[in-house]
């Protein structure tokens, strides 16, 4: 599995843990940046290049970080076809795949530690989609909005 990981200034120090940790579980990861601390970036430009490389079949998930993760998810839903979710616990980073089809998880750099970062990225990169009726259903009706 090939996962795509941004940041900016805000989640770059957390971005560099997460690029190694994965790197060690033997995921194939692709960094679209920030690649030095640059207080003066904007998430847009790491967030959005990771959710069109999602999109387009270049990573088969994503993790994208700033400072709280609210930005991130913010910019990256707003590319059709990425369905991002800030999280902050194990139950939603499984459950948003299973049920709805999550395919980007969002964290905060600056409130997300290492240790709860490493379990929700395993949960999030574990998770399969059910693809039961109602949330096929579900699904669905979220994609009629992107049109």
């Amino acid at each position: 599995m090939k996962i795509g990981i941004a940041a900016d200034h805000g989640g770059y120090e957390l971005k560099e843990i997460i690029h190694s940790y994965l790197l060690s579980l033997n995921y194939d990861v692709k960094d679209f940046g920030a690649f030095e601390i640059d207080y003066a970036d904007d998430y847009p430009d790491f967030i959005i290049p990771l959710a069109k490389a999602l999109v387009n079949k270049e990573v088969d998930r994503a993790i994208a970080i700033c400072g709280s993760g609210v930005g991130a998810s913010v910019a990256a839903n707003k590319v059709s076809g990425v369905r991002a979710a800030l999280i902050n616990d194990h139950f939603s980073a499984h459950q948003g795949v299973e049920d709805d089809n999550l395919n980007m998880l969002c964290l905060g750099g600056r409130v997300t530690g290492y240790m709860a970062a490493q379990e929700l990225i395993v949960a999030f990169l574990n998770a399969r989609f059910t693809e039961a009726e109602r949330h096929v259903r579900r699904l669905r009706k979220v994609q009629e909005l992107e049109k």
